[in-house]
């Protein structure tokens, strides 16, 4: 997976919100957006629960309506997120159950995460953790159609967008699939059986899964 722009600068998105309940939906969707953006959406559901849990301690650790902003920033293998507020008390797990006392979000990060912790700020502290993308990465069949995509979007003079919204992409995929279908009725071949067979090898192989 390859996760930076023009220059060799590493993708990052930064999020400045206030800690309040109203303001939780709009993050969540940024993050689907932005993950899908980045073609990782395979962990948006996680990250976004484990967002919303850390922006609700929060809430009732720092304070309703206190600033406070969401860092997200994709590497090699994982999805680096944190979140920054102006409390200077690090969080830590009980060592009871996930109950209300000792914090479900922590336990949701150290359950859900590769690792997390606090860092300690000039202005407060930032927890972070990190979410694994090995499974989306050494998916073989996603990896080539990746690659393919990319090849095809340089071929076709594309390329020069960056991060393409998954529209875009969307739109790339339709034109690959159609001009596979013209070569093969150039050579002879029918474009619905191939069709048909595709789809048939897609739902075994998703089945399988």
């Amino acid at each position: 997976m390859t996760f930076y722009v023009d220059g060799g600068t590493r993708l990052r998105c930064v999020l400045p919100f206030k800690a309040v309940p109203t303001e939780l939906q709009l993050l969540r969707k940024t993050v689907r957006s932005t993950l899908g953006r980045w073609g990782v959406l395979a962990v948006a559901d996680e990250t976004e629960l484990i967002v919303t849990e850390l922006a609700t301690n929060v809430i009732k650790h720092v304070g309703e309506g206190a600033p406070a902003t969401l860092v997200l920033e994709p590497r090699d293998d994982r999805i680096r997120v944190e979140l920054h507020d102006k409390g200077h008390t690090a969080p830590a797990l009980g060592s009871g159950g996930c109950d209300e006392e000792c914090g479900r979000g922590l336990h949701l990060l150290s359950a859900m995460s590769l690792g997390w912790g606090t860092l300690l700020t000039a202005t407060g502290k930032a927890v972070w953790c990190e979410i694994s993308l090995e499974h989306a990465r050494h998916c073989v069949k996603v990896q080539r159609a990746a690659a393919l995509l990319d090849e095809y979007r340089r071929v076709v003079g594309v390329g020069s967008v960056v991060v393409p919204t998954y529209p875009v992409l969307e739109e790339s995929v339709t034109d690959i699939i159609a001009d596979l279908l013209h070569w093969l009725a150039v050579q002879g071949g029918d474009p619905d059986d191939i069709l048909d067979r595709a789809q048939m090898h897609f739902e075994a192989e998703r089945e399988a899964a």
